[in-house]
């Protein structure tokens, strides 16, 4: 069995930084999700729009799926709910999750290995809708979300 290929950024994908306004996971996938389906990227106020608009359909997708989620959510499943329907509180894991059933995509999260430089994926979301072309993220262990797009 073969080790898995080390990624770079110089070799296997462009960095695109995300504003960190604490809409960064949804604005990365949203921007992603524009450039998987071919379409131009959005001017920043617009992405801000679909980044928002993300995130209601993402929590109107976590209350449909209750049954499925609460159980990973950390503390009351209302209160969290309500939390995340703020512009500003960040979103994780469970959000990546629900966006890739939203939007129907896959989602892949990339981290990176500080010693030697490379990108390893930590999660992969929506599987279902397909293995070929994610949108693809590089989450930052400070919280924050970029975009990467392949060349």
């Amino acid at each position: 069995m073969s080790k898995p290929r080390k990624l770079s950024f110089a070799t296997d994908f462009r960095l695109i930084s995300i504003t960190g306004d604490g809409r960064c996971m949804f604005r990365s996938v949203v921007h992603g999700a524009c450039l998987r389906a071919g379409k131009p990227v959005p001017k920043e106020n617009v992405t801000r729009e679909l980044a928002d608009d993300l995130r209601t359909k993402v929590v109107k997708e976590l209350i449909k799926r209750r049954t499925e989620t609460e159980w990973f959510l950390e503390g009351d499943f209302e209160t969290y709910v309500s939390h995340m329907k703020r512009s500003h509180v960040w979103g994780g894991e469970p959000e990546l999750l629900m966006a890739a059933h939203v939007l129907k995509v896959p989602i892949t999260v990339y981290m990176r290995d500080k010693r030697t430089n490379s990108i390893k994926i930590i999660a992969e979301y929506g599987q279902e809708y397909g293995k070929e072309n994610p949108v693809s993220v590089l989450y930052h262990d400070y919280g924050h979300y970029d975009l990467l797009k392949s060349p």
